[in-house]
């Protein structure tokens, strides 16, 4: 056995150039593979975290009436009393965060400009919103009790040219089904790096809100992070109650969870695609190697080396290539989705912008993602490939007859 390892080794020092350039195919591959797969994780990971962060939560209770998409203030689609719910879903353990909100569609207006915007009611003191606190990059939270402060993504305040303190004019639909206006003072400008986000939403403390809107103590939903977000089917079924729905992060994010669906598809395809033709540069590399060493084929066999022999010593060759290649595509191909992880790779706004009419929140930089698992996949799946397509050749040369492998033909 020690003498086949020996002539495989031998055949690949041998013809160095063959050999490297079978190797580079193989790293080039593997890398592509591991960095596009790593992109497309890192890409939805952040999508789903933002999303989960800025607007969704874990999980979300809603009035079984409520339809999110018309942003209805009707009293019957809001719940009422959501304090006392909240207070109630507070003091079960593995709940991290909880929070009414308050939802409003609305119109801003400076000077002679006017934006369509969502208006949020919310209670600046809960965690839920220190990923809004963290993204402020002028000015400051508005408290609680703040009558008049509301905050404005940053993009949209430098698009209509203001600034913290400047006032602003909002435009409402109210539970009344009659339009309000008020003024407000700018308190803080936010950056979420989400840029349909920042262009488009507009923070207030919830009483305001509700004032404002005529929705009395009501709240559009109550807004819910656990310790485990894996358990959150559990949870919604432990908080359901006659009129009123509970929908978690997946439900709430179903179009993400569909592109994730739709790209993990076309990774695969791509995986396959992408390995074939790297299992075709191996499968010629074993067939030149062949016609190159007919004679060689011949006098091994006429030396007693069984068919089964020869078979074993090509896919030996191909074993060797693949193994060293697919380790080095891994190490280089992990390097690369390292840096990346840690650097993220920006994208300018506009491209965001467009990704904004998919409904998917992306930001402005996009960072990869390791998956040791999936790389185990991959590295399994090429050699297993490679050694799959060995199999032509290095059975080619088993079949080759003594006589005619030291005649050359």
């Amino acid at each position: 056995m020690f003498k086949i390892w020996k002539i495989a080794f031998r055949d690949l020092v041998r013809n160095r150039r063959r050999s490297l350039l079978t190797l580079l195919a193989i790293v080039i591959g593997v890398s592509l593979l591991l960095f596009t797969g790593s992109f497309y994780d890192g890409v939805f990971a952040g999508s789903l975290d933002m999303s989960i962060h800025l607007q969704t939560s874990d999980l979300q209770i809603r009035a079984q009436s409520y339809d999110a998409d018309k942003i209805s203030l009707d009293w019957k689609d809001l719940i009422e009393n959501p304090q006392d719910l909240t207070g109630q879903i507070e003091a079960i353990q593995g709940v991290q965060a909880v929070t009414p909100v308050l939802w409003a569609s609305g119109m801003l207006l400076s000077g002679s400009e006017s934006v369509g915007v969502q208006i949020n009611g919310i209670d600046p003191r809960s965690p839920i919103y220190d990923p809004i606190r963290q993204a402020l990059t002028s000015g400051e939270m508005f408290a609680a009790d703040d009558r008049g402060g509301v905050l404005v993504g940053e993009s949209l305040a430098k698009s209509l040219g203001l600034s913290v303190g400047q006032n602003i004019t909002l435009v409402t639909n109210t539970a009344n089904r009659e339009t309000d206006q008020a003024a407000f003072t700018i308190r803080g400008l936010f950056d979420t790096g989400v840029a349909q986000y920042d262009d488009s939403t507009i923070y207030m403390p919830l009483e305001k809100a509700q004032t404002f809107t005529a929705a009395g103590t009501r709240a559009s939903a109550i807004r819910i992070l656990l310790n485990d977000r894996t358990q959150a089917e559990s949870y919604a079924a432990a908080f359901a109650a006659p009129g009123l729905q509970v929908l978690t992060w997946k439900q709430l994010n179903s179009i993400l969870m569909d592109s994730v669906n739709a790209s993990a598809a076309f990774i695969q395809l791509l995986y396959f695609i992408v390995l074939g033709m790297v299992a075709v540069v191996i499968a010629n590399t074993l067939l030149m190697s062949v016609f190159e060493r007919t004679r060689e084929m011949g006098i091994l066999s006429a030396l007693g080396m069984k068919s089964r022999q020869i078979l074993g010593m090509f896919l030996l060759e191909a074993g060797m290539l693949a193994v060293v290649g697919v380790a080095l595509g891994v190490l280089f191909g992990g390097l690369i989705v390292y840096y990346y992880s840690q650097v993220g790779i920006s994208f300018g706004q506009d491209i965001m912008e467009v990704k904004a009419s998919n409904m998917i929140t992306y930001g402005k930089v996009l960072y990869t993602q390791f998956s040791a698992l999936k790389t185990m996949q991959l590295s399994l799946t090429a050699l297993i490939m490679i050694l799959l397509v060995a199999v032509y050749p290095a059975s080619f040369a088993a079949r080759l007859q003594p006589v005619q492998s030291l005649h050359g033909k």
